[in-house]
């Protein structure tokens, strides 16, 4: 069977969906009458704000010289909250088209993804954006590519996916170039769980890459991590709308349902075998661990049960959600949730407004520290109040994060200021085309909260940012009470470097 299995990576805004509207107009199994922009952007949200939040699959059949081959095409989201999503599908793909903004050029994220696909040893074609535009600048962005990616000009493809202008050269080049998945048919059964989410009719339903073997309807199954056995009841593929099939063979793409209850009974990234065998795991699976804390509060006390129930319907659509309850003298009952960065916060906040009618009360983004007390236990510490008493405390570990910048040159003194004035340490400085990218090992908390506003105001919008959680080191970190009428209120806690405490504290009360 000719498959082909490939990602669409960029910086978000880049035009990843729209790239993939043009390939499902053209390849896939859709009448013109239910075709609509970013079709396989599912929520409203992605649709206002233009973004990936979800990674999303399409299965397309091309013809090339006298063959059909299946093409599957996974579309990734381009912020750096949602990177995870961007990890899971490459590991589902042999290769990636990467696509860069004639107007914009090369940017944080674009390079971060390469890095990414290069150390997993994917096909890369290098794809060039919005080239029918007045502003774009084709050439200077070719040469900034072919040295990023060390290839000739000529093999950079150039496409406009708002007119479709070089869509069936790009995939040709896909035929071409991509490898057929490894993988043989008869062995035993591993599949890869690219991603799951609920139905409200079907129960989860998994996104798998079968990686060996087969999966048939009525196959008896079992998720690693879990040791639960499940049976298949429904297999298809979507083209983009849903296609039945009896089974997935190896290298090829598609849904499968089991009747799994919950959404974590199909930990994403984990791996299917068969029931009662003993085939090894796939490698590459973690767990996904949030990056910011916050506790979010009903306004009205009454609606702490609706509040806990959309919580729990939330969470079987986005694994990555993580909450506990936690009470607050001053705002009641409510829960403290752990996101994957700020903007992940915003669409979680928005999603329970919109979808289940909720108004609530968020406190300030927070990250996690490490605290090793005087008897050597070490504490992992998400919520300020859950600090111990100061006498019981012997260092608290701050995490760091590596941030990759990338700026036009003309910007670099105010955004190395920028960084300096968040106790960042410059690691590497390179130029990469016209442009400088620069490396810096900076607190988390002092990237969570406005850092990428700030970024862009100091550089006029041009600078771009890429962060990853790097380790955790010792700091000089304190909690800062807020006090209302000379009483405390636990929610209003927060944690501050010593050195800036008394300047926080009161910027925090005007």
């Amino acid at each position: 069977m000719n498959i082909r299995n490939i990602a669409i990576v960029a910086h978000i805004d880049h035009g990843k969906s729209t790239l993939a509207d043009r390939l499902i107009e053209k390849y896939g199994d859709i009448s013109s009458r239910n075709m609509k922009e970013q079709i396989l952007d599912s929520m409203d949200l992605e649709r206002e704000r233009g973004i990936t939040i979800k990674a999303q699959t399409v299965s397309l059949n091309s013809t090339y010289m006298g063959d059909t081959f299946n093409i599957n095409i996974i579309d990734t989201p381009g912020h750096v909250d949602f990177s995870y999503e961007v990890s899971r599908s490459l590991s589902a793909c042999d290769g990636v088209m990467l696509l860069v903004d004639a107007t914009q050029g090369l940017e944080a994220q674009t390079i971060a993804h390469f890095n990414m696909a290069r150390d997993l040893n994917l096909i890369i074609i290098p794809v060039i954006n919005k080239i029918d535009l007045p502003s774009a600048d084709v050439e200077a962005v070719k040469k900034d590519l072919s040295e990023l990616l060390d290839i000739n000009q000529n093999e950079i493809l150039s496409v406009s996916a708002k007119s479709g202008l070089g869509v069936e050269d790009l995939m040709e080049r896909i035929i071409i170039d991509i490898p057929e998945p490894k993988g043989q048919i008869s062995k035993e059964l591993k599949a890869f769980i690219i991603d799951s989410w609920f139905d409200n009719y079907l129960g989860v339903v998994s996104l798998v890459r079968v990686v060996k073997g087969k999966i048939k309807k009525g196959d008896n199954i079992e998720i690693f991590s879990r040791k639960e056995k499940h049976s298949v009841d429904k297999i298809g593929v979507f083209t983009p709308k849903i296609k039945d099939l009896d089974e997935l063979c190896s290298g090829q793409v598609g849904f499968i349902c089991a009747s799994i209850k919950e959404i974590r009974g199909a930990p994403v990234g984990d791996t299917i075998i068969k029931a009662n065998s003993d085939t090894p795991r796939l490698e590459g699976f973690r767990e996904v661990n949030p990056q910011v804390y916050a506790a979010l509060f009903p306004q009205s006390a009454d609606d702490f049960e609706a509040f806990r129930e959309a919580l729990e319907k939330l969470c079987l659509n986005d694994a990555s959600l993580q909450y506990e309850p936690e009470h607050s003298e001053a705002l009641g009952a409510g829960f403290r949730c752990g996101f994957l960065g700020t903007l992940h916060m915003e669409i979680i906040s928005e999603r329970l407004n919109r979808e289940y009618g909720m108004n609530l009360i968020a406190t300030a983004p927070t990250v996690a520290y490490e605290v090793i007390t005087t008897d050597q236990e070490v504490r992992r510490v998400e919520n300020p109040s859950a600090l111990p008493e100061t006498s019981k405390i012997k260092t608290i570990l701050e995490p760091i994060a590596r941030a990759n910048i990338l700026v036009p040159d003309t910007y670099i003194g105010s955004v190395m200021k920028l960084c300096n004035d968040r106790r960042g340490k410059q690691i590497n400085m390179r130029y990469v085309g016209g442009q400088v990218e620069l490396s810096y090992d900076m607190p988390l908390s002092e990237i969570v909260v406005d850092f990428f506003d700030r970024l862009k105001s100091v550089s006029k919008g041009y600078a771009s940012l890429d962060y990853i959680l790097d380790r955790y080191e010792e700091s000089d970190v304190i909690k800062l009470d807020v006090l209302l009428n000379g009483d405390k209120v636990d929610a209003l806690a927060y944690m501050a470097h010593r050195t800036v405490a008394n300047l926080k504290g009161k910027q925090f009360t005007e």
